[in-house]
């Protein structure tokens, strides 16, 4: 093996952060640590030789380069070849024929008109939907919903439910929408009394599964938290993440009111579904103001092993008048390698104050 060219798998890609890297494994969403100097060789020597790499280091460390490599085989992140020049890294362009890719539509009091949305939904070339209630809503109703949306003509390929818990629910009921209406993608129930996932029931699909989450959502102030539980290492997330924003690119929301935003937690509105189309708001200056913006642009996230695998929040920032702050709701710190709750980092504390979210962090705790 020493002599033969070393190639790192091209859906194994290495990103590098302030004091370690991780192998990003885009075709099993998955991620590995590594050493940033195993990072430095894999970029400067793959479809090298591992004798290259013992050579250029004067072999004063062979013993920790044969244990990188050990590690890379076990792992199945690189094969040998002695062309490697036949295999080339992937692309990481990206790009999309829809206007809009996904959109949020809240629902409280106001009960929007979804038989006068879809029409809008279809122009725009959507193709992912969430629907988000904070008002316990009936299954009928969830039902009647999926139903409007099911034409074999439609663009839309999944929908996203996340209803507030309730007892009438039989899981039965709930597996049964799942199973018979293949857009769905999930449903979510928060304020359960207890928090359990129901992967997969449409089987050999990745769309339908049923969660109960025992967090409480009472309104959109709730999005924009950062953790490991929302980390995606798949190639569309991770190519989008080169170029734009990994939550609002593409994104057209209708908040609680039928005030159209890029995001519900968003202060800025582009008109209301009452009086403007989607597509007017989408063509008003400024609403695709943070489309692009990368983690390799944001503070601190810029130097973060695990920015071209997670979300990205600019609703709520550490620093409000900053557009290129850290989201205020992550509580991991690149340069220690540790995680922290958010809530109450006293430098966060201005910030929760400006976005009045007192209350809800007190509830969260």
């Amino acid at each position: 093996m020493q002599q033969h060219n070393f190639i790192l798998f091209a859906d194994c890609i290495p990103v590098k952060g302030f004091s370690r890297s991780i192998i990003c494994d885009t075709k099993n969403n998955s991620y590995h640590f590594i050493p940033n100097g195993l990072y430095e060789i894999l970029e400067k020597y793959n479809g090298k030789t591992i004798d290259n790499v013992k050579k250029d280091f004067n072999h004063e460390y062979d013993d920790v380069i044969d244990e990188y490599f050990n590690f890379l085989i076990d792992s199945n992140f690189i094969f040998f070849n002695s062309n490697p020049d036949l295999f080339p890294k992937i692309s990481l362009e990206w790009s999309s024929p829809s206007d809009i890719t996904n959109i949020i539509v809240d629902y409280e009091s106001t009960i929007h008109d979804l038989d006068g949305l879809l029409p809008q939904f279809e122009t725009l070339k959507c193709s992912n939907i969430q629907f988000r209630f904070f008002e316990k809503i009936s299954l009928s109703f969830v039902r009647s919903m999926a139903k409007t949306i099911d034409d074999e003509k439609s663009r839309v390929i999944s929908i996203d439910f996340i209803l507030p818990y309730d007892d009438d629910f039989v899981k039965e009921e709930l597996d049964d929408l799942l199973l018979n209406n293949p857009r769905i993608h999930s449903i979510v129930l928060y304020s359960s009394p207890f928090t359990v996932s129901y992967d997969s029931l449409k089987k050999g699909n990745e769309m339908g599964y049923l969660m109960y989450v025992e967090k409480n959502i009472i309104d959109e102030k709730h999005c924009g938290i950062v953790n490991e539980e929302y980390f995606y290492s798949n190639i569309k997330l991770f190519s989008e993440s080169q170029h734009h924003n990994s939550c609002l690119n593409g994104k057209i929301s209708i908040d609680k009111d039928g005030n159209i935003k890029n995001c519900p937690s968003m202060a800025q509105s582009f008109g209301n579904i009452k009086d403007t189309t989607l597509e007017e708001a989408l063509n008003y200056k400024d609403f695709k103001k943070y489309w692009n913006i990368s983690k390799d642009q944001i503070e601190v996230c810029k130097d973060c092993e695990f920015r071209h695998i997670c979300t990205d929040c600019r609703a709520y920032v550490e620093e409000p008048e900053n557009q290129y702050s850290k989201p205020l709701k992550c509580g991991y710190n690149p340069y220690t390698n540790k995680w922290e709750e958010w809530s109450t980092n006293p430098l966060k504390q201005k910030a929760i104050e400006y976005y009045g979210m007192q209350e809800l962090v007190k509830k969260d705790a």
